[in-house]
């Protein structure tokens, strides 16, 4: 069976096949961001041109090629939509005298320091609000939904002419009649409308996050449907057997599930990095892991624990709160486009502003005139000018150059380009700190696994930041995103409220509660692996710590609980109740497993010299070593080049590597 990974980010696409036969086949493409389906197709263009004598026309003959038996599509179309506030127009009806919840939000400050600064707004303007006379509570209905209240809804959203309708009720995640009422009235009015529910989306309790997200969901349903519909046609064109979409949770779904789901593809390639960074740690025998993918606009950093990515609903997306499960990744805006600038104060910034794929960085001649990360890592000698990124892309050293000399700063390039290097360093450490130390966690504990195309160039540079001795540099950094894609397993969550005081469960209580999720959960992914969670606190507390429930013991789970709780918050020894409050069944079914590398040659004694500068500006000479290629237990000493066809590494003085049987290279102190 051949699985493809594809990721569209936002400068490059990477595509990775994975053969019956265990080898993998790499493509890499420019991104076109006007279209993200383009950028697909074009790499599955790139792949069939080559290997599978698929034409190179726009629409290639099926019948022509070896099809591919999957297709795993990580998209940035819903994360793009919320960026660049491009979605449906939504009317949001909720429960009268609630109308301004969504701008009410926590009542916390977007800055705590800062009191002119503002949440973004809402994904519903105000004059698209609806406030419907009913009123549940937690025991039932307090004022009961009338049929005429209905109607008069019903003519309200109609006159509004909404592209996306969203219906957010209190106490609708326990009993949701009256929103499934509305429901059924406003889908037969207005059938070719979307119309979107709280207990659908989301059937847990706290009202602003269950109501930001079903309006975000609204928000993105029929852009991302319409999206997942064309490019599953187009695709099947191309002889994909079958096309599965990567969600945030780490998982994939089928594109019909995936429509109405949009909401859950807000990290969906971002999410398949870290599966990609998961298979790498398991291949070297490292279960616990820092990740940082370092792209085009932007660096994600994740964590890994005892082999098992952490994931935890997802705060705010574009400053938009959602709530679903996710992995855990906090993104900061230092990606390789990543634009450096003087601010007001005369100090040197690195983004949020990208210069993107079009027209990128201004090395990559293709209109660019501001200075990027990229071309200070050019300028300082890390890249290869002569080596092609991706498609026709050649890097220009002597427009990096002109570039950097815009700034404000030395006469010597080399010292701005270090200075942008190691702005983007603090920047992306800092994201680091948020997923480990902000949690409890030790990194010096852990090792560091940095990829993308820039990654492992910042990796001893974030290891000297954090304190930590180890980093992981994977064969194929570049496209491990595109790599978890094509093993990810394929995924369903199903989640439910349950607020119990832990103490009063008897018998067959909890199996019970659990009963129709896993029914729900197999129903959704046949004769798929079932795992039961439940979310426990504290009475009292604000906050809940996610724990297994393989039994229905509450002695087992109090003792599971305080053991998380300790682990992430540095004490669980309260004297207080446990409380649970929400339910969660996960079905999973794995896929066969993808291969982390495979060395594509015998290996080279060293594949050349070259004068680089470090990040403290010290100008020496470092061997280059081709990423990938090299045989098991070369030892590399530092300084050192890890050039390789998707990405570039760098060993720097303090630093040496070796070489494992997979093609990563473990990185140590020497």
């Amino acid at each position: 069976m051949t699985r493809v990974g594809v990721d569209v980010g936002g400068t490059f696409t990477d595509l990775v096949a994975v053969r019956p036969d265990g080898t993998l086949e790499i493509r890499k493409v420019a991104s076109t961001p006007a279209d993200p389906s383009l950028g697909l197709l074009r790499a599955l263009d790139a792949l069939g041109a080559r290997d599978w004598g698929l034409e190179t026309g726009p629409v290639p003959n099926p019948q022509s090629s070896t099809p591919i038996d999957v297709l795993v599509h990580g998209t940035t179309v819903a994360t793009n939509a919320l960026l660049e506030r491009r979605g449906a127009r939504v009317v949001l009806v909720t429960t009268a005298g609630f109308e301004d919840l969504l701008w009410l939000r926590r009542q916390d400050r977007a800055a705590l320091y800062d009191l002119a600064k503002a949440h973004p707004e809402p994904l519903v303007a105000r004059r698209d609000l609806i406030g419907v006379r009913e009123r549940m509570g937690p025991d039932g209905a307090i004022e009961t939904l009338s049929e005429r209240e209905v109607s008069r809804v019903t003519d309200l959203v109609r006159a509004l002419a909404p592209e996306s309708v969203a219906i957010a009720l209190l106490f609708a995640f326990r009993h949701p009649a009256h929103e499934r009422r509305l429901a059924a009235a406003l889908r037969g009015a207005m059938p070719t409308i979307p119309v979107t529910t709280s207990h659908e989306v989301l059937p847990v309790f706290r009202e602003f996050e269950r109501t930001s997200t079903t309006t975000a969901e609204a928000y993105l349903r029929p852009k991302v449907a319409a999206y997942l519909q064309r490019t599953a046609a187009l695709s099947e064109r191309r002889g994909v057997q079958s096309l599965r979409i990567m969600t945030s949770s780490g998982g994939t779904m089928s594109p019909e599930q995936a429509a109405k789901r949009a909401a859950s593809l807000a990290l969906s390639g971002p999410a398949g990095g870290v599966v990609g960074a998961r298979l790498v740690g398991a291949a070297v025998q490292a279960h616990d892991l820092l990740t940082l993918d370092m792209g085009g606009t932007s660096a994600d950093a994740s964590l890994i624990s005892g082999g098992v990515a952490l994931t935890e609903g997802a705060e705010s997306v574009a400053g938009v709160p959602l709530a679903l499960p996710a992995i855990l990744i906090e993104t900061v805006s230092a990606g390789g486009g990543s634009i450096a600038a003087v601010d007001e104060g005369g100090a040197l910034r690195v983004g949020p502003r990208s210069a993107g794929a079009e027209p990128g960085p201004a090395c990559y001649g293709r209109g660019g005139t501001e200075p990027t990360v990229t071309d200070a890592c050019l300028v300082l000698g890390w890249l290869d000018p002569q080596y092609p990124l991706a498609d026709s892309v050649h890097l220009d050293r002597a427009a990096a150059e002109r570039a950097l000399s815009t700034l404000p700063f030395s006469h010597d390039v080399c010292e701005i380009a270090a200075g942008i290097v190691q702005v983007a360093t603090a920047v992306m450490a800092r994201a680091l700190k948020r997923v480990s130390v902000a949690r409890g966690i030790d990194p010096r504990e852990m090792a560091l696994l940095p990829f993308g195309g820039a990654g492992p160039l910042f990796g001893c540079a974030l290891a000297d930041a954090l304190g930590m001795s180890r980093v992981v540099v994977p064969p194929h950094p570049g496209v491990l995103s595109a790599l978890g894609l094509a093993a990810a397993p394929e995924r369903v969550d199903v989640l439910a409220s349950l607020h119990r005081p832990l103490a009063d469960l008897a018998g067959s209580d909890l199996a019970n509660a659990f009963e129709p999720l896993v029914a729900a959960a197999g129903a959704a992914l046949p004769d798929a692996g079932l795992t039961r969670f439940v979310d426990c606190r504290f009475r009292g507390q604000g906050y809940e710590v996610t724990v297994p429930a393989p039994c229905d013991d509450a002695a087992t789970l109090a003792t599971a609980f305080r053991a998380a709780h300790r682990a992430r918050h540095g004490h669980g020894d309260s004297d207080q109740p446990i409380e649970l409050v929400n339910l969660r069944v996960v079905a999973e079914r794995p896929v066969e497993a993808a291969p982390v590398g495979q060395r594509a040659g015998i290996g080279l004694p060293s594949a050349g010299r070259r004068m680089i500068v470090t990040r403290d500006g010290k100008r020496v000479r470092a061997d280059v070593w081709p990423l990938g290629e090299m045989p098991a237990g070369r030892l590399v000493n530092a300084p050192a080049v890890l050039a390789g066809p998707d990405a570039t590494g760098l060993i720097e003085p303090g630093w040496r590597g070796t070489v494992r049987a997979s093609g990563a290279v473990i990185v140590e102190r020497a």
